[in-house]
Protein backbone atom coordinates (compact mmCIF):
# COMPACT_ATOMS: atom_id res chain seq x y z
CA UNK A 1 0.00 0.00 0.00
CA UNK A 2 1.05 3.58 -0.14
CA UNK A 3 2.67 5.06 2.93
CA UNK A 4 -0.24 6.73 4.79
CA UNK A 5 -1.84 3.51 6.02
CA UNK A 6 1.22 1.31 6.55
CA UNK A 7 2.05 2.20 10.19
CA UNK A 8 -1.44 1.34 11.36
CA UNK A 9 -1.28 -2.02 9.65
CA UNK A 10 2.04 -2.81 11.30
CA UNK A 11 0.45 -2.48 14.74
CA UNK A 12 -2.29 -5.05 14.19
CA UNK A 13 -2.21 -7.78 16.86
CA UNK A 14 -1.68 -11.42 16.04
CA UNK A 15 -5.02 -13.13 15.62
CA UNK A 16 -6.17 -15.92 17.88
CA UNK A 17 -5.85 -19.48 16.63
CA UNK A 18 -8.88 -20.83 14.76
CA UNK A 19 -9.57 -24.56 15.01
CA UNK A 20 -12.69 -25.63 13.11
CA UNK A 21 -12.24 -27.99 10.16
CA UNK A 22 -14.64 -28.47 7.27
CA UNK A 23 -16.97 -31.48 7.38
CA UNK A 24 -16.88 -33.77 4.35
CA UNK A 25 -20.45 -32.99 3.41
CA UNK A 26 -19.62 -29.33 2.95
CA UNK A 27 -16.95 -30.21 0.41
CA UNK A 28 -19.31 -31.94 -1.97
CA UNK A 29 -19.55 -28.88 -4.21
CA UNK A 30 -15.80 -28.59 -4.81
CA UNK A 31 -14.49 -28.80 -8.34
CA UNK A 32 -11.71 -31.33 -8.87
CA UNK A 33 -8.67 -31.93 -10.99
CA UNK A 34 -8.80 -33.64 -14.34
CA UNK A 35 -7.76 -37.31 -14.45
CA UNK A 36 -4.23 -36.29 -15.41
CA UNK A 37 -4.12 -33.74 -12.60
CA UNK A 38 -5.45 -36.27 -10.13
CA UNK A 39 -2.83 -38.81 -11.18
CA UNK A 40 -0.07 -36.23 -10.75
CA UNK A 41 -1.41 -35.38 -7.31
CA UNK A 42 -1.41 -39.04 -6.26
CA UNK A 43 2.17 -39.49 -7.48
CA UNK A 44 3.15 -36.44 -5.41
CA UNK A 45 1.69 -38.20 -2.39
CA UNK A 46 3.72 -41.36 -3.08
CA UNK A 47 0.68 -43.27 -4.28
CA UNK A 48 0.05 -45.23 -7.43
CA UNK A 49 -2.44 -43.43 -9.69
CA UNK A 50 -5.83 -45.09 -9.54
CA UNK A 51 -4.95 -47.06 -6.42
CA UNK A 52 -8.29 -46.21 -4.85
CA UNK A 53 -10.31 -47.20 -7.93
CA UNK A 54 -11.83 -50.26 -6.24
CA UNK A 55 -12.92 -48.39 -3.13
CA UNK A 56 -16.56 -47.58 -2.56
CA UNK A 57 -17.73 -44.01 -3.06
CA UNK A 58 -17.92 -43.44 0.69
CA UNK A 59 -14.33 -44.64 1.12
CA UNK A 60 -12.80 -42.49 -1.62
CA UNK A 61 -10.76 -39.54 -0.37
CA UNK A 62 -11.98 -36.09 -1.31
CA UNK A 63 -10.04 -34.90 -4.37
CA UNK A 64 -8.08 -31.67 -3.93
CA UNK A 65 -9.92 -28.49 -4.85
CA UNK A 66 -9.05 -27.34 -8.35
CA UNK A 67 -8.22 -23.63 -8.21
CA UNK A 68 -7.68 -23.26 -11.96
CA UNK A 69 -11.16 -21.87 -12.79
CA UNK A 70 -10.52 -19.11 -10.24
CA UNK A 71 -7.22 -17.95 -11.71
CA UNK A 72 -8.46 -15.91 -14.65
CA UNK A 73 -12.27 -15.75 -14.51
CA UNK A 74 -14.44 -14.11 -17.15
CA UNK A 75 -15.63 -11.49 -14.65
CA UNK A 76 -13.85 -9.28 -12.13
CA UNK A 77 -13.33 -9.93 -8.45
CA UNK A 78 -14.94 -7.38 -6.17
CA UNK A 79 -12.95 -7.74 -2.99
CA UNK A 80 -12.84 -6.14 0.44
CA UNK A 81 -10.74 -6.04 3.58
CA UNK A 82 -12.99 -5.01 6.45
CA UNK A 83 -12.69 -4.61 10.21
CA UNK A 84 -12.98 -7.93 12.04
CA UNK A 85 -13.65 -9.96 8.91
CA UNK A 86 -13.91 -12.79 8.23
CA UNK A 87 -13.98 -13.81 11.92
CA UNK A 88 -17.09 -11.68 12.12
CA UNK A 89 -18.86 -10.75 8.93
CA UNK A 90 -20.79 -7.69 10.13
CA UNK A 91 -18.44 -5.24 8.42
CA UNK A 92 -18.54 -7.21 5.17
CA UNK A 93 -22.34 -7.30 5.23
CA UNK A 94 -22.41 -3.55 5.84
CA UNK A 95 -20.03 -3.04 2.92
CA UNK A 96 -22.23 -5.22 0.69
CA UNK A 97 -25.35 -3.29 1.64
CA UNK A 98 -23.71 0.04 0.89
CA UNK A 99 -22.06 -1.23 -2.31
CA UNK A 100 -25.25 -2.89 -3.54
CA UNK A 101 -23.32 -6.09 -4.23
CA UNK A 102 -21.69 -8.84 -2.18
CA UNK A 103 -17.89 -8.97 -2.35
CA UNK A 104 -16.52 -12.32 -3.51
CA UNK A 105 -12.93 -11.90 -2.29
CA UNK A 106 -12.23 -11.23 1.39
CA UNK A 107 -8.75 -10.22 2.45
CA UNK A 108 -7.32 -10.51 5.95
CA UNK A 109 -3.88 -10.43 7.52
CA UNK A 110 -1.99 -13.21 9.25
CA UNK A 111 1.33 -12.84 11.07
CA UNK A 112 4.11 -15.36 10.62
CA UNK A 113 3.66 -17.91 13.38
CA UNK A 114 -0.13 -17.83 13.26
CA UNK A 115 -1.79 -21.12 12.40
CA UNK A 116 -3.81 -21.40 9.23
CA UNK A 117 -7.10 -19.92 10.37
CA UNK A 118 -9.50 -22.49 9.02
CA UNK A 119 -12.62 -21.07 10.65
CA UNK A 120 -11.97 -17.68 9.03
CA UNK A 121 -11.48 -19.23 5.61
CA UNK A 122 -14.65 -21.27 6.15
CA UNK A 123 -16.63 -18.18 7.21
CA UNK A 124 -15.60 -16.34 4.07
CA UNK A 125 -16.46 -19.32 1.87
CA UNK A 126 -19.86 -19.83 3.51
CA UNK A 127 -20.60 -16.18 2.75
CA UNK A 128 -19.57 -16.66 -0.88
CA UNK A 129 -16.08 -15.21 -0.72
CA UNK A 130 -12.63 -16.54 -1.55
CA UNK A 131 -10.15 -15.82 1.25
CA UNK A 132 -7.11 -13.73 0.41
CA UNK A 133 -4.47 -13.91 3.15
CA UNK A 134 -1.64 -11.41 3.41
CA UNK A 135 0.97 -13.49 5.25
CA UNK A 136 3.26 -11.06 7.06
CA UNK A 137 6.70 -12.33 8.20
CA UNK A 138 7.17 -10.08 11.21
CA UNK A 139 9.82 -11.27 13.71
CA UNK A 140 11.44 -13.78 11.35
CA UNK A 141 14.42 -13.48 9.06
CA UNK A 142 13.83 -14.26 5.40
CA UNK A 143 17.16 -16.08 5.36
CA UNK A 144 15.89 -18.46 8.05
CA UNK A 145 12.79 -19.22 5.99
CA UNK A 146 14.85 -19.90 2.88
CA UNK A 147 17.33 -22.11 4.75
CA UNK A 148 14.64 -24.41 6.12
CA UNK A 149 14.71 -23.30 9.76
CA UNK A 150 10.98 -22.57 9.65
CA UNK A 151 9.96 -25.73 7.81
CA UNK A 152 8.07 -27.33 10.68
CA UNK A 153 5.77 -24.32 10.86
CA UNK A 154 5.39 -24.08 7.07
CA UNK A 155 4.55 -27.78 6.78
CA UNK A 156 1.95 -27.55 9.55
CA UNK A 157 0.37 -24.58 7.79
CA UNK A 158 0.39 -26.36 4.42
CA UNK A 159 -1.16 -29.52 5.88
CA UNK A 160 -3.99 -27.43 7.33
CA UNK A 161 -4.61 -25.89 3.92
CA UNK A 162 -4.70 -29.33 2.36
CA UNK A 163 -7.00 -30.76 5.05
CA UNK A 164 -9.52 -27.94 4.83
CA UNK A 165 -9.53 -28.37 1.04
CA UNK A 166 -10.89 -24.94 0.15
CA UNK A 167 -9.21 -22.52 -2.26
CA UNK A 168 -7.23 -19.67 -0.75
CA UNK A 169 -5.17 -16.84 -2.23
CA UNK A 170 -1.91 -16.44 -0.32
CA UNK A 171 0.33 -13.39 -0.55
CA UNK A 172 3.66 -13.70 1.25
CA UNK A 173 5.58 -10.59 2.36
CA UNK A 174 3.64 -8.03 0.35
CA UNK A 175 5.17 -4.66 -0.55
CA UNK A 176 8.61 -6.21 -0.39
CA UNK A 177 9.95 -3.49 -2.72
CA UNK A 178 9.16 -0.80 -0.14
CA UNK A 179 11.20 0.23 2.89
CA UNK A 180 8.48 0.35 5.58
CA UNK A 181 8.26 -3.34 6.51
CA UNK A 182 10.99 -5.42 8.18
CA UNK A 183 11.10 -7.69 5.11
CA UNK A 184 11.49 -4.67 2.83
CA UNK A 185 14.49 -3.02 1.24
CA UNK A 186 16.08 -1.72 4.43
CA UNK A 187 16.57 -5.15 6.00
CA UNK A 188 16.35 -7.71 3.18
CA UNK A 189 17.57 -8.13 -0.37
CA UNK A 190 15.61 -9.16 -3.42
CA UNK A 191 17.51 -12.46 -3.48
CA UNK A 192 16.54 -13.19 0.12
CA UNK A 193 12.89 -12.44 -0.60
CA UNK A 194 12.71 -14.66 -3.70
CA UNK A 195 14.56 -17.50 -1.94
CA UNK A 196 12.10 -17.40 0.98
CA UNK A 197 9.04 -17.15 -1.29
CA UNK A 198 10.17 -20.04 -3.48
CA UNK A 199 11.05 -22.21 -0.49
CA UNK A 200 7.58 -21.77 1.01
CA UNK A 201 5.99 -22.63 -2.33
CA UNK A 202 8.19 -25.75 -2.66
CA UNK A 203 7.27 -26.95 0.82
CA UNK A 204 3.56 -26.54 0.03
CA UNK A 205 4.08 -28.53 -3.16
CA UNK A 206 5.89 -31.23 -1.20
CA UNK A 207 2.92 -31.44 1.18
CA UNK A 208 0.41 -31.61 -1.69
CA UNK A 209 -1.29 -28.35 -0.65
CA UNK A 210 -2.48 -27.52 -4.15
CA UNK A 211 -5.44 -25.40 -3.02
CA UNK A 212 -3.36 -22.21 -2.97
CA UNK A 213 -3.48 -19.33 -5.46
CA UNK A 214 0.01 -17.84 -5.12
CA UNK A 215 0.07 -14.04 -5.16
CA UNK A 216 3.15 -11.88 -5.63
CA UNK A 217 2.28 -8.44 -4.26
CA UNK A 218 4.64 -5.53 -4.88
CA UNK A 219 3.74 -1.97 -4.02
CA UNK A 220 3.41 0.41 -6.96
CA UNK A 221 6.83 1.76 -7.82
CA UNK A 222 5.89 5.45 -7.58
CA UNK A 223 7.24 6.03 -4.01
CA UNK A 224 10.57 4.28 -4.77
CA UNK A 225 11.17 4.44 -8.54
CA UNK A 226 14.80 3.33 -8.26
CA UNK A 227 13.83 -0.10 -6.83
CA UNK A 228 13.35 -2.38 -9.83
CA UNK A 229 10.76 -5.13 -9.60
CA UNK A 230 12.31 -7.85 -11.75
CA UNK A 231 14.88 -8.97 -9.13
CA UNK A 232 11.99 -9.55 -6.70
CA UNK A 233 10.03 -11.79 -9.06
CA UNK A 234 10.19 -15.50 -8.08
CA UNK A 235 9.29 -16.72 -11.59
CA UNK A 236 6.16 -17.84 -13.40
CA UNK A 237 6.34 -21.32 -11.88
CA UNK A 238 5.79 -19.72 -8.47
CA UNK A 239 3.18 -17.06 -9.17
CA UNK A 240 -0.50 -17.24 -10.16
CA UNK A 241 -1.49 -13.59 -9.67
CA UNK A 242 0.45 -10.35 -9.61
CA UNK A 243 -1.19 -8.57 -6.67
CA UNK A 244 -0.20 -4.98 -7.27
CA UNK A 245 -0.84 -2.59 -4.35
CA UNK A 246 -1.58 1.10 -4.78
CA UNK A 247 -3.86 3.66 -3.14
CA UNK A 248 -5.39 6.90 -4.36
CA UNK A 249 -3.97 9.51 -1.96
CA UNK A 250 -4.76 13.21 -2.18
CA UNK A 251 -1.06 14.01 -2.64
CA UNK A 252 -0.44 11.15 -5.10
CA UNK A 253 -1.35 10.12 -8.66
CA UNK A 254 -4.90 11.09 -9.59
CA UNK A 255 -5.53 8.63 -12.43
CA UNK A 256 -5.47 4.84 -12.82
CA UNK A 257 -2.75 5.02 -15.49
CA UNK A 258 -0.55 7.28 -13.38
CA UNK A 259 -1.00 5.16 -10.27
CA UNK A 260 -0.51 1.71 -11.80
CA UNK A 261 0.99 2.33 -15.25
CA UNK A 262 4.71 2.59 -14.36
CA UNK A 263 4.55 -0.68 -12.40
CA UNK A 264 2.60 -2.46 -15.15
CA UNK A 265 5.22 -1.45 -17.69
CA UNK A 266 8.00 -2.99 -15.61
CA UNK A 267 6.08 -6.15 -14.75
CA UNK A 268 4.94 -6.84 -18.28
CA UNK A 269 8.60 -6.97 -19.33
CA UNK A 270 9.06 -10.24 -17.42
CA UNK A 271 5.65 -11.92 -16.93
CA UNK A 272 2.19 -12.17 -18.47
CA UNK A 273 0.49 -13.40 -15.29
CA UNK A 274 -2.89 -11.78 -14.53
CA UNK A 275 -3.03 -8.73 -12.31
CA UNK A 276 -5.26 -8.21 -9.32
CA UNK A 277 -5.13 -5.00 -7.30
CA UNK A 278 -4.44 -6.60 -3.94
CA UNK A 279 -5.07 -3.48 -1.89
CA UNK A 280 -6.52 -0.13 -2.85
CA UNK A 281 -8.82 2.62 -1.66
CA UNK A 282 -9.22 6.36 -2.04
CA UNK A 283 -8.37 8.89 0.61
CA UNK A 284 -11.32 10.87 1.93
CA UNK A 285 -11.71 14.23 0.26
CA UNK A 286 -13.22 16.12 -2.61
CA UNK A 287 -11.55 13.92 -5.21
CA UNK A 288 -12.70 10.58 -3.78
CA UNK A 289 -15.82 10.00 -5.94
CA UNK A 290 -13.75 10.60 -9.08
CA UNK A 291 -11.06 8.24 -7.77
CA UNK A 292 -13.64 5.50 -7.18
CA UNK A 293 -15.01 5.85 -10.70
CA UNK A 294 -11.47 5.85 -12.09
CA UNK A 295 -10.62 2.64 -10.19
CA UNK A 296 -13.61 0.71 -11.51
CA UNK A 297 -13.32 1.91 -15.08
CA UNK A 298 -9.54 1.57 -15.26
CA UNK A 299 -9.67 -1.99 -13.93
CA UNK A 300 -12.52 -3.00 -16.22
CA UNK A 301 -10.83 -1.77 -19.38
CA UNK A 302 -7.77 -4.02 -18.91
CA UNK A 303 -8.41 -7.65 -19.81
CA UNK A 304 -5.31 -8.71 -17.90
CA UNK A 305 -6.74 -7.29 -14.64
CA UNK A 306 -9.15 -9.56 -12.77
CA UNK A 307 -10.42 -7.19 -10.09
CA UNK A 308 -9.43 -5.41 -6.89
CA UNK A 309 -9.64 -5.52 -3.09
CA UNK A 310 -10.93 -2.37 -1.38
CA UNK A 311 -9.32 -1.56 2.00
CA UNK A 312 -12.49 -0.49 3.83
CA UNK A 313 -11.00 0.87 7.06
CA UNK A 314 -11.00 4.19 8.89
CA UNK A 315 -7.33 4.23 9.85
CA UNK A 316 -5.29 7.45 9.68
CA UNK A 317 -7.70 8.53 6.99
CA UNK A 318 -11.17 7.29 6.16
CA UNK A 319 -10.69 4.82 3.31
CA UNK A 320 -14.22 3.44 3.65
CA UNK A 321 -16.62 3.71 0.74
CA UNK A 322 -19.03 5.55 3.04
CA UNK A 323 -16.64 8.32 4.10
CA UNK A 324 -19.10 10.64 2.38
CA UNK A 325 -22.52 10.25 0.74
CA UNK A 326 -21.27 11.02 -2.76
CA UNK A 327 -18.45 8.50 -2.40
CA UNK A 328 -20.88 5.79 -1.33
CA UNK A 329 -23.29 6.67 -4.14
CA UNK A 330 -20.49 6.55 -6.71
CA UNK A 331 -19.18 3.21 -5.45
CA UNK A 332 -22.67 1.72 -5.60
CA UNK A 333 -23.21 2.98 -9.15
CA UNK A 334 -19.88 1.59 -10.35
CA UNK A 335 -20.28 -1.75 -8.55
CA UNK A 336 -23.57 -2.28 -10.38
CA UNK A 337 -21.50 -3.01 -13.51
CA UNK A 338 -22.21 -6.66 -14.36
CA UNK A 339 -18.52 -7.21 -15.02
CA UNK A 340 -17.81 -7.01 -11.28
CA UNK A 341 -18.69 -9.94 -9.03
CA UNK A 342 -19.40 -13.62 -9.67
CA UNK A 343 -20.01 -16.79 -7.69
CA UNK A 344 -16.59 -18.04 -6.66
CA UNK A 345 -18.09 -21.33 -5.52
CA UNK A 346 -19.23 -22.02 -9.10
CA UNK A 347 -16.76 -20.20 -11.35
Amino acid sequence: MTLPSSPARAMWPVRAVAAALLAGALLSGCTTFSDDGRNAYERAQGEEPGATADATESEKPEPPYDVRPLLQPDKEYLGVAADGAPKKMDAVKDFAERAGKKPNLIEFYSAWGDRYETSLVQNAWDYGGLSFIAWEPFDVDLKDIASGKEDEYIRTYARSVKELNLPVALSFAHEMNGFWYPWGTKKATAAQFTAAYKHIHDVFDDEGATQVIWVWSPNVVNPMPKVKLKPYYPGDDYVDWVGIIGYYATDGPSTWDALYGPSITQIRSFTKKPFIIAETAAQAGERKPADIKDLFQGTAKRKDFIGFVWFNFDKETDWRINSGPLSEKTFREQAADARFGFDVTKP
